[in-house]
């Protein structure tokens, strides 16, 4: 992937040093220096006003489903997907040196987090408590300095916050996956044929019956497979809604251009949101 030589080599993220996104900017962009936020809207705010070139933004997790608000943010942020990411989900029970799994009696982490390691913290018999960020969480575990404390973090917080790990890989399933999505200000289209693509796009149906069905039917039609399709609420009415899709294929392969300009004349507002290689993970799944 090309960048605009005037932006910085920066990748924005959401979350404190230490998070699953963090590793996911270290991997994906070694070389860049990954910028935390405390929001996903600041993550979304330092592309568009330049302060970063990138943001690496989780989109799905295979056990928690679609991360909330991101796809309410997308339509509207004026930014483009250029990549994707699969990350494997890994957490740590870690703690402030000198504690063990039998001082400790609490676990603090993200909702998700807990929800994820459901297991240890039955066996241990420890209280959840939620916190905003699993990074989050370490740093707050190490600042406390409580050995009755521990959190559910990853490896990289560990090091990070100077804490010890009681034990490895606690999460209940070896699937755990989160796919986050690559945002930049400009858009920049893989070439067709190089590599398996993606496409990514928003679209509103035209209040008319069976609009849904014949705007999708392009699709089953030309043999076009889509991996995804998720609908929410626009504008404050239960009569509005947004669909989010993906499709493997490039809008150049006439296929997937019959599909699209199928949808549009049963459609209102579609916007391409991004034309991407496909991640190896994908392969990895089939």
């Amino acid at each position: 992937m090309t960048q605009d030589v005037d932006l910085p080599r920066r990748i924005a993220y959401q979350g404190e040093p230490g998070a699953n996104s963090h590793i996911a900017c270290a991997d994906a962009y070694p070389d860049w220096e990954a910028m935390a936020c405390a929001s996903f809207e600041d993550a979304f705010a330092a592309v568009t006003d330049g302060r970063a070139g990138l943001a690496m933004i989780p989109i799905d997790n295979t056990l928690a489903g679609r991360v909330a608000d991101i796809h309410h943010f997308l339509p509207t942020s004026g930014l483009h997907i250029v990549g994707e990411y699969f990350l494997p989900i890994h957490f740590d029970l870690l703690a402030v040196p000198g504690a063990t799994l039998d001082t400790i009696t609490e676990v603090h982490s993200h909702v998700h987090a807990l929800g994820q390691c459901r297991r240890i913290i039955r066996e241990r018999g420890l209280r959840p408590v939620i916190a905003g960020d699993t990074a989050g969480a370490a740093r707050e575990v190490a600042e406390w300095g409580d050995p009755t404390k521990a959190a559910l973090a990853t490896p990289l917080a560990a090091r990070t916050y100077g804490l010890q790990t009681l034990s490895t890989a606690v999460e209940d399933e070896e699937h755990n996956t989160t796919r986050f999505v690559v945002l930049s200000q400009q858009p920049q289209t893989a070439p067709r044929g190089d590599w398996p693509t993606v496409t990514t796009f928003v679209f509103n149906v035209r209040n008319i019956p069976a609009a849904l069905y014949k705007a999708l039917g392009g699709f089953a039609t030309n043999g076009i497979n889509m991996t995804k399709l998720e609908s929410y609420m626009v504008g404050g009415t239960f009569t509005a809604t947004m669909f989010l899709a993906e499709v493997d294929g490039h809008p150049e392969e006439p296929a997937l251009a019959r599909a699209l300009e199928e949808l549009a004349f049963f459609s209102t507002d579609v916007q391409v949101m991004g034309v991407y290689p496909a991640h190896p993970h994908r392969f990895a799944e089939a």
